[in-house]
């Protein structure tokens, strides 16, 4: 008898363990997000959703707002400073905006689930273009494409305003810059 307990004793502990792809529940991981699942979603036109309202202050103290950007291909970034493959993109995307912020491609970053002056930090020197301050991660609740706890992942917002794309993983200066041009250049 004591040894089928201790068995589902057993079981039933395994059973609680994290997997591969689980939000970790550890005290260790306050923030409890999972990494993106490698994939990278294009929609064609048909089949896109308008992207929902954002709006709100920076973390420089200026304001944003998506709605402004109409007629404009614009790439959104979630993304947070205690986050290791955020940091891995961070380059690559600088790299995207400065090739092709001349071309009519805006850049928004999305801080999530952070500290402001850790935020401010991680920007300092490696990212020029605008970035939300969402401590709740209520923009990304706003998007049915990102789950709120995925990091990196990004979005490309076509020129009427429709999610176009979905990346999540971290993005490659060449295949973002690719992206981006393609759906620029839709009519």
């Amino acid at each position: 008898m004591r040894r089928v307990v201790v068995l589902l004793l057993a079981l039933a502990l395994a059973g609680c363990s994290t997997g591969h792809d689980a939000v970790s529940q550890g005290a260790d991981n306050s923030n409890r997000y999972v990494a993106g699942d490698g994939t990278t979603v294009v929609y064609k036109p048909a089949d896109r959703k308008p992207a929902p309202p954002v709006q709100g202050s920076t973390l420089d103290g200026g304001s944003f707002d998506l709605a402004a950007l109409r007629g404009q291909v614009v790439v959104v970034n979630f993304w947070a400073s205690w986050c290791a493959p955020c940091r891995l993109e961070a380059a690559d995307l600088e790299g995207t905006h400065q090739s092709t912020k001349d071309s009519g491609v805006s850049f928004v970053g999305v801080d999530s689930r952070d500290q402001k002056d850790a935020a401010l930090a991680f920007l300092a020197g490696r990212i020029t273009y605008p970035s939300l301050f969402d401590p709740a991660g209520r923009v990304a609740l706003s998007f049915s494409q990102v789950p709120p706890n995925t990091f990196p992942a990004t979005l490309v917002v076509d020129k009427k305003g429709n999610v176009a794309a979905v990346i999540r993983t971290t993005v490659q200066k060449a295949d973002l810059t690719e992206l981006v041009g393609r759906i620029g250049a839709e009519p």
